[in-house]
């Protein structure tokens, strides 16, 4: 079975479990205490990364058969952001799968360049929101509002200065990411963290998988739907600067700790870059999807 590593809500606080083939969760404190161990590091989702040398092992035996009063019904569940509220900003990688980089600088009326080198930028950490959200369209600030499915990569290890090779020791899983932007903030401000800095704009979702449950390095199919419609659909191997190449640049100089989130771009089909632009709008749905993880689903308001 695959490991999907959840924050929910069962009316009361935000609790980390494990969420079953059916839907319902096993309740990770629940898992530890039957086990006889110390629940505290099921109190959040950073604490339990730190501590999943210890707790993995309880979680994915009680995962399998759960002791009796661990599992909460489907029903009673609300999944939250895997990481409500990350220690820093989120980080993430602009541009790095060519088709959308030639897709915008089709849009944009100017000759196609691969980046010769990983394009960072950060959105607030206060705007992270779950599974089954609402993003705002922000009517007020931007006329312009689109969508980018995106693989998150969630970090185990911390670290700086991470060589290439040791890059996947320090990531704890991977989970979906969706890079709401206001297009024309982003023109008009000349960087990026304005238009991808709005309230809510940053769904992530609906659980984590633990690294070991998907190849390495990952090769799946990353896509995305509005109202059903496919718009993105391609494979995280297509990644202009994959997952060492992020980590050891991103690390060069600034520590990474446990729990901290990196998105690591999109791939073609984004709306501004359709002929014409298909922008969102309330009321539309979206479905963000990555084969091995699952999909994360948010409306526009």
């Amino acid at each position: 079975m695959t490991m999907r590593l959840a924050t929910y809500s069962a009316g009361g606080a935000p609790c980390v479990g494990v969420v079953l083939e059916d839907g319902a969760v096993l309740d990770g404190a629940a898992a530890l205490r039957a086990s006889g161990g110390d629940p505290a590091p099921l109190g959040d989702m950073i604490a339990a990364i730190e501590a999943w040398d210890r707790v993995g092992p309880v979680l994915v035996k009680a995962a399998a058969s759960p002791p009796v009063g661990a599992v909460v019904a489907k029903e009673r569940v609300r999944l939250l952001a895997p990481i409500p509220r990350p220690r820093k900003n989120v980080f993430c990688v602009g541009r790095n799968y060519l088709d959308h980089v030639a897709e915008g600088d089709r849009a944009a009326g100017r000759e196609t360049t691969v980046p010769e080198h990983a394009q960072f930028f950060t959105k607030p950490a206060n705007v992270v929101i779950g599974p089954g959200e609402w993003i705002p369209n922000h009517a007020r600030v931007t006329k312009a509002l689109d969508y980018e499915v995106e693989l998150v990569v969630v970090i185990g290890k911390g670290g700086a200065d991470i060589p290439r090779e040791r890059a996947f020791e320090h990531v704890f899983g991977y989970t979906i990411g969706n890079d709401i932007t206001g297009r024309d903030l982003q023109r008009r401000h000349g960087q990026w963290f304005k238009g991808k800095g709005l309230d809510r704009s940053c769904p992530m979702g609906p659980w984590i998988v633990p690294r070991g449950d998907l190849p390495e390095p990952p090769d799946l199919r990353i896509s995305l739907t509005v109202n059903g419609e496919q718009r993105q659909d391609s494979r995280t191997s297509r990644m202009i600067f994959d997952i060492p190449a992020i980590l050891a640049v991103l690390s060069a100089g600034l520590t990474l700790e446990p729990g901290d989130v990196i998105m690591t771009g999109t791939p073609e089909g984004v709306g501004y870059a359709m002929t014409p632009p298909r922008l969102l709008q309330p009321g539309d749905r979206i479905a963000a999807a990555i084969e091995g993880i699952g999909v994360l689903e948010n409306e526009v308001r």
